[in-house]
């Protein structure tokens, strides 16, 4: 593999944010521009969200669905993990913390996620926003040094539009991106603390969908054993913490919601970028758009395998990997998209791009814009048109990872 550019400067901001891909200068200028102006927007949605109690006064609470794993946690270790899956029970705990009247929130993670977030239980409902929102992005800023390691990992990692995204509704993606790309940056280097990291994802597991066939194609034995093992782990555990009902309310509520959000996907569809639901805004019945799912994830699928088996450079495998699971699962939204940095870091930061490699690093910048207006274009068209991002990333990195195999 070529040589990483150590040109920049460490991660103050002062190297090269897209080395060869975008103009220095022009990306670090768009990036403290967009930095200034989100994190204005952000502050501001926080304060319109006080106007009654801890909402906004027409249904939406102050911090968004963070209001999620804070109840879920505090519930779990206060009171009783089952009112966690008892929809009424959480909902009249929810607005008991906000003060106010609130939309239908719930709780759609596995029980292992009521471990992962347990330190929330402990403090104040807005002293753990922020917490959540700091430590989350801190973990991602972390992982992406590892993917870029002439510097510049700093201001990317604040400029990422997905991690405004994240942040403005209170969501996980910082930390699955942390996780995810952390444990591919990882995997050859410390293969058990790659396959820790990657068995957290445990809590999302439509992320994880391609892992297991991207590590066996690779024959990452130790790694593959690591994350069985800490999923499993953490599945036990929430079993024996929690009891194994928890996991029969949970499996239950799970199927009512898959048709309420995924299938139907009233008020929610316009931050959708799966290609599921690119077919139903389409006009595909569900049976259709399922189909066509399951199609273009066993090409994506096939592709990882291939790629992963062959002697390719870890960078082009690893976006084809996180490319894959974006075409793959049915349910993805936009605030998962924060894993997309990664893409971008791993493709654009050799000094010399090959016509190929340049390619797919301007393309994966699509994977970048794409959370920014995703949901307005969804409102403004009646369409989901997010896979029209992603597949010509995906494309032109198989391309990349075709013109690089030994």
């Amino acid at each position: 593999m070529r040589a990483v550019r150590q040109t920049a400067q460490g991660d103050s901001g002062r190297g090269d944010l897209l080395p060869s891909v975008i103009r220095p200068a022009f990306a670090k200028t768009f990036a403290r521009c967009w930095l200034l102006v989100a994190s204005s927007f952000y502050l501001w949605d926080l304060l319109r969200h006080t106007k009654t109690g801890l909402t906004d006064g027409a249904e939406q609470p102050f911090g968004g669905d963070f209001l999620n794993y804070w109840s879920g946690a505090f519930l779990a270790w206060h009171k009783t993990a089952a009112e966690v899956y008892d929809w009424h029970a959480f909902h009249a705990f929810q607005e008991s913390i906000v003060g106010g009247g609130l939309d239908f929130y719930h709780y759609s993670y596995p029980p292992v996620l009521l471990l992962l977030t347990a330190p929330l239980a402990a403090l104040p409902y807005v002293p753990a926003l922020v917490a959540w929102t700091a430590s989350s992005w801190f973990a991602f800023y972390r992982t992406l040094r590892l993917a870029m390691p002439g510097g510049g990992a700093l201001l990317f990692s604040v400029a990422t539009p997905a991690v405004f995204i994240n942040a403005l509704g209170g969501q996980n993606g910082a930390w699955t991106a942390a996780l995810l790309g952390g444990g591919l940056c990882l995997l050859k280097r410390r293969p058990i603390a790659a396959g820790i990291l990657l068995g957290l994802l445990v809590y999302k597991p439509q992320i994880g969908i391609l892992l297991p066939i991207a590590l066996l194609a690779g024959r990452h034995w130790k790694v593959l054993t690591a994350a069985a093992l800490t999923a499993l782990g953490l599945i036990l555990i929430s079993v024996l913490v929690f009891g194994p009902e928890i996991w029969f309310d949970y499996f239950r509520n799970l199927a009512i919601l898959r048709h309420a959000i995924l299938e139907d996907g009233t008020g929610v569809w316009h931050r959708m970028v799966s290609v599921f639901v690119f077919a139903r805004r389409l006009g595909a019945d569900i049976a259709t758009a399922y189909a066509v799912q399951a199609v273009i994830a066993l090409l994506a699928a096939a592709v990882v395998a291939y790629a992963w088996s062959r002697d390719i450079p870890p960078a082009v495998q690893n976006s084809l990997l996180v490319l894959g699971t974006c075409l793959a699962t049915p349910y993805l939204q936009d605030y998962d998209l924060v894993v997309g940095a990664f893409v971008v870091a791993w493709l654009a930061i050799d000094g010399d791009l090959s016509p190929a490699r340049r390619q797919a690093a301007q393309m994966s910048l699509l994977v970048l814009l794409l959370p920014f207006v995703a949901s307005l274009l969804g409102k403004v068209t009646g369409l989901a048109l997010g896979p029209l991002f992603i597949a010509p990333a995906f494309v032109a990195t198989a391309r990349l990872g075709q013109a690089e195999a030994a």
